[in-house]
């Protein structure tokens, strides 16, 4: 090896996954098995089960390791404060139960957090479960980098990709909404940013989703997106507007996203489709 050669070693993070669930028994299989396949393993795997009436227990039950809580106020906040409040890591990840990881995800998290400013970061998000995938990524991608500029500081996490470092939730635990009317992660952003922390977005933090939200009816499908720009202007954030148009333009699209969904999961249109509950409403 040549003098000039320099060999850097990363520091080992302790990072623990938290994975909310309810009724997610088609989904949390497979998503376990994203995050157990890591190359950097998990120092933790927590799933939270949030009053399932399906056999979510049991599935988690079938894979050795990963440590299954129960959370009885219903709603994906309460669930996820449960796990964060039990995860023992200096980073604390969360996904969805049916969120799909890349192999590289811890690394890549690793990475992330090696910068000591880092408090927390989302990634780039993709589809499966819909007709004409990468278009529909291609367009959520830009769609959130748009977003993440327009918001500045005020950056959203999303939560089916997500984590921060242990110390920010402690810091932030006691100021954050419980209530319904806002999307939890936006909301945790939202306090992490007032206590001081950066909230960052990295292309290269990259994992994918079931496109569900468009298996629901036109209403529910609007009101989804309509408390996007609603948990910013509760909060007194005026750049929360941005998301306006870009919540206006997902309601718009709409049918065809409908549609794409129905074809993709090749049902006759008579035939209901599996929907995620709005996790900004569905909160005791």
């Amino acid at each position: 090896m040549s003098s000039g050669s320099i060999i850097t070693m990363q520091k080992h993070i302790r990072i623990s996954l938290v994975i909310p669930v309810y009724n997610e028994e088609s989904y949390l299989a497979a998503c376990l098995r994203s995050a157990l396949a890591q190359r950097q393993p998990f120092d933790e795997v927590i799933v939270v089960d949030n009053n399932s009436s399906d056999a979510t227990a049991r599935i988690v039950s079938q894979f050795p390791g990963v440590r299954l809580l129960y959370e009885p106020r219903q709603g994906v906040v309460h669930a996820r404060n449960r796990g964060f409040d039990a995860a023992s890591g200096e980073v604390i990840a969360r996904i969805d139960a049916d969120t799909r990881l890349p192999d590289d995800w811890t690394m890549q998290l690793t990475q992330s957090f090696a910068v000591e400013t880092t408090a927390a970061v989302t990634g780039q998000i993709s589809y499966y479960e819909t007709a004409l995938p990468r278009l529909l990524s291609a367009s959520d991608s830009s769609a959130r980098r748009a977003v993440a500029f327009l918001l500045g500081r005020n950056m959203a996490l999303q939560g089916a990709n997500m984590a921060l470092r242990r110390s920010v939730w402690l810091d932030v635990r006691g100021a954050i909404c419980t209530q319904a009317g806002a999307h939890e992660d936006f909301d945790l952003a939202i306090h992490a940013v007032e206590q001081g922390h950066a909230v960052m977005y990295d292309a290269d933090l990259h994992a994918e989703v079931a496109f569900r939200q468009a298996a629901s009816t036109w209403r529910a499908f609007a009101n989804y997106y309509w408390h996007c720009p609603k948990t910013y202007l509760d909060h007194g954030i005026m750049r929360g507007y941005w998301f306006v148009p870009v919540a206006f333009s997902m309601v718009v699209a709409y049918p065809l996203l409908h549609g794409l969904r129905r074809i993709s999961m090749r049902q006759k249109w008579s035939q209901p489709l599996t929907v995620r509950v709005n996790p900004a409403t569905f909160v005791d």
